[in-house]
């Protein structure tokens, strides 16, 4: 397997513009995650793994967490997103999914939610 397929040099702007552009959702999340404040896991922040960019990524856990606008509630989208999530897995990675509004309404259960994945990884 390639080793060179995290964060690779070519999506570096745009990971950093989409940091800098995060949705509120994304700010919020992020605000829980950062400095290994959930469960001392580590998380990373618009971080790629070959040519995709995923919203957070837990390495210890190779925990990938998506958050999703509606620009995700089309087919064209879905299935977009079906075959990248194919593609992460493959990499023993796990996806798991949140909408802005899950964020928004529940952060608690969204971060019980990740720490259940701590345990069953």
């Amino acid at each position: 397997m390639n080793k060179n397929i995290h964060n690779r040099k070519y999506l570096k702007n745009f990971r950093k513009e989409l940091r800098n552009n995060a949705t509120l959702s994304e700010k919020r999340l992020w605000k829980a995650l950062q400095k290994s404040q959930l469960e001392g896991r580590k998380f990373r922040r618009q971080h790629s793994i070959g040519d995709y960019i995923v919203d957070f990524y837990c390495p210890s856990e190779r925990l990938i967490i998506e958050v999703d606008g509606s620009v995700h509630d089309n087919t064209v989208n879905q299935d977009h997103d079906f075959k990248r999530t194919q593609y992460l897995e493959s990499l023993n990675n796990t996806v798991i999914r949140f909408t802005n509004d899950d964020i928004k309404s529940s952060l608690d259960m969204v971060l019980e939610r990740i720490k259940i994945e701590f345990i069953e990884r």
